[in-house]
């Protein structure tokens, strides 16, 4: 139901946009996140959309070098990243869930479906 697409190989400095296409349930009032996982580390949360697109947050690590986004009529969340760095290199994943109002937007427990992944390498 979520299908993550755009990952590559690019190199420092250069941007990348990655997509999810959600389908089925996930509808345009779900909160859409992603999150990222770096070999031998934990899964991390990146930025969350909620509602429209009014109301946005951001790990401090991307904060200022990634937008989120989305297209509601195309049920499709963007997640653009700009001035990657090697530390950016990771598989990256869109995560969906109905229950905005709880909050915890960082907190991958709070996200009910998730897509499979996409991986982002960056090069120094």
């Amino acid at each position: 139901q979520l299908q993550a697409s755009g990952g590559g190989l690019v190199q420092a400095g250069d941007s990348l946009r990655l997509s999810c296409a959600a389908s089925g349930r996930i509808s345009s009032s779900y909160r859409m996140g992603w999150f990222r996982q770096a070999p031998g580390k934990e899964r991390e949360f990146v930025a969350v959309v909620i509602w429209s697109g009014d109301i946005t947050y951001y790990a401090g690590s991307v904060k200022g070098r990634f937008t989120i986004s989305r297209d509601n009529a195309k049920n499709t969340v963007y997640l653009q990243m700009n001035s990657l760095k090697p530390e950016d290199t990771a598989v990256y994943y869109c995560a969906a869930d109905p229950r905005a109002y709880r909050g915890n937007h960082h907190r991958e427990t709070e996200y009910d479906y998730w897509g499979q992944g996409t991986q982002v390498t960056v090069s120094s």
